[in-house]
C-alpha cells in the first residue's frame, strides 16, 4: 500500500502511522511515546500528500543515530510497499580546519604558542566529555565526569492520586462550595473546585555489576545516587545491584557525599565484576521485594549489556512476570548506542519482548536522556 492509498478517514489514518512507529520501535530503535506523538503531529502539518513527506517526517522523529537509518529503512519499505526516497547529493564544501586544544590543555587554560588558533572554552571540553563512551576515560577525565554527575537533578514520575486537592480548573466540589455559603449567610459565594492529585511513582534501579559491566559500574552508581538524592531521604527510589547474587544497596547511596556514598555500596557489594545471573537475580527481586509492592506501578530500569550466563528462558520468564507488575520497564545497554550494535545476545533477545523502552548507556549524555525517559514514564 502507498502512501496515496491511505484511509482517508483520519481516525484510520492514524492509526496506521501509529502502526508504522511501533513497528519501528519493535525492529529495535528507541522510538517513546513522545516520539510517536511528535510523529503524529508533524504529519499533521506536511501532509500525506507525497511517500516522501511521511518517510522524512518518520526519519526526523523516530530516529536518533546515522546507525537506525538502514532499519528504519527496512521497516518503511515493508510497511509501505514502498521504496524510500532517494537522497540528493550535497555538494560538498571546501571547510578549513580548525585548530582545537586538547582536553587537559583547555581546563588548565595554559599558554598557546604564537600564531596557533587554540579553543581553551570549558564548555567544549565538557560538551566533548559528555559524548565519550566512560568505559574509556582515564583518571582526570572520569574526576571531570564526577563533577557533572553532581549537577544532575533527576525528576521523579508522578502517578494520580486517590485523594483530591483544591484546583483552579477541576470539578465542583459539592462540601467546599457549602460552608463557604453557610459561612456567607446563604449569600452567594466562591464555587471551589477540585482534581485529583499526584504522588511520585516509584522507581527502581537494577545494576549489573558483573565482569563485563564492571567499566560502567563507577558511573552507574553515581547515576543511581542522584536519583536517591533527588528524591529526598524519604523519597521513592529503590537500587539494587545484579551479577551472582542481588544485593540492595538503596541505604549506602543515601548518604549525602558521592564518594562516600560508593564506597559504602562497594562494601555491600560481595559480587563485584564477577558473573551475571540475571535471570536468578531478576526472580529474587520479584518474589521477595516485586510482588509485595516495589515493582507494582514502578517504573524499573535495567543496566545491563544482556550477557547471561545461564540459559535465557528464565530471563525471558522473569521480564514478563515483570512487564505485568511495572507500569514501564526501560533498558539501558552500553553497546545500544554505538554504531552497527544489533540486540543478537540471548539474553537481550528474551527479554525486548517486555521492554517498553530500549535507550542507551555508554556516556553521560545517553545518562542524560535516560533521565528524560524516566521523568516523562
Amino acid at each position: 500500500m502507498t502512501t496515496a492509498e491511505l484511509p482517508q478517514a483520519r481516525w484510520a489514518a492514524e492509526e496506521w502511522l501509529l502502526g508504522f512507529a511501533r513497528a519501528v520501535r519493535a525492529a529495535g530503535l528507541p522510538v517513546t511515546a513522545d516520539r510517536e506523538r511528535t510523529f503524529l503531529l508533524a504529519l499533521a502539518e506536511v501532509g500525506l500528500a507525497e511517500r516522501r513527506h511521511v518517510y522524512w517526517t518518520g526519519r526526523a522523529t523516530l530516529t536518533s543515530s546515522p546507525a537506525d537509518v538502514e532499519r528504519y529503512d527496512q521497516v518503511f519499505t515493508a510497511w509501505f510497499n514502498a521504496e524510500q526516497p532517494k537522497q540528493t547529493r550535497r555538494v560538498e564544501r571546501e571547510v578549513t580546519p580548525a585548530t582545537q586544544a586538547a582536553l587537559e590543555d583547555a581546563q588548565r587554560g595554559g599558554e598557546t604558542e604564537p600564531g596557533e588558533e587554540m579553543v581553551h572554552a570549558r564548555a567544549s571540553s565538557q560538551e566533548v566529555l559528555r559524548h565519550r563512551d566512560v568505559a574509556t576515560l582515564g583518571v582526570e577525565e572520569r574526576q571531570a565526569l564526577a563533577r557533572l554527575f553532581g549537577r544532575l537533578h533527576p525528576l521523579t514520575p508522578r502517578r494520580r492520586a486517590r485523594r483530591h486537592v483544591r484546583s483552579r480548573l477541576g470539578a465542583v466540589d459539592g462540601p467546599a462550595t457549602l460552608r463557604e455559603q453557610l459561612r456567607r449567610m446563604g449569600e452567594p459565594g466562591r464555587i471551589h473546585r477540585r482534581a485529583r492529585g499526584t504522588r511520585p511513582r516509584r522507581v527502581v534501579l537494577l545494576i549489573d555489576v558483573s565482569g563485563s559491566m564492571s567499566s560502567y559500574a563507577d558511573s552507574l552508581l553515581r547515576l543511581a545516587h542522584a536519583f536517591v538524592q533527588a528524591a529526598g531521604p524519604r523519597g521513592s527510589v529503590e537500587v539494587f545491584t545484579m551479577g551472582t547474587r542481588l544485593t540492595h544497596v538503596t541505604r549506602a547511596l543515601r548518604q549525602r557525599d558521592p564518594d562516600r556514598a560508593l564506597v559504602a555500596a562497594g562494601e555491600a557489594v560481595p559480587d563485584w565484576s564477577g558473573g551475571t545471573r540475571l535471570g536468578e537475580s531478576m526472580a529474587v527481586f520479584l518474589d521477595r521485594w516485586g510482588r509485595r509492592g516495589m515493582a507494582r506501578g514502578a517504573v524499573v530500569v535495567v543496566f545491563s549489556d544482556g550477557w547471561e550466563r545461564e540459559g535465557p528462558e528464565l530471563l525471558g520468564e522473569q521480564m514478563r512476570r515483570l512487564a505485568a507488575l511495572a507500569h514501564r520497564v526501560v533498558w539501558s545497554n552500553p553497546h545500544r548506542g554505538k554504531t552497527g550494535y544489533q540486540p543478537v545476545q540471548q539474553g537481550i533477545a528474551a527479554a525486548l519482548p517486555h521492554i517498553d523502552d530500549f535507550v542507551a548507556g555508554h556516556s553521560f549524555a545517553t545518562f542524560e536522556e535516560l533521565i528524560e525517559v524516566v521523568a516523562r514514564a
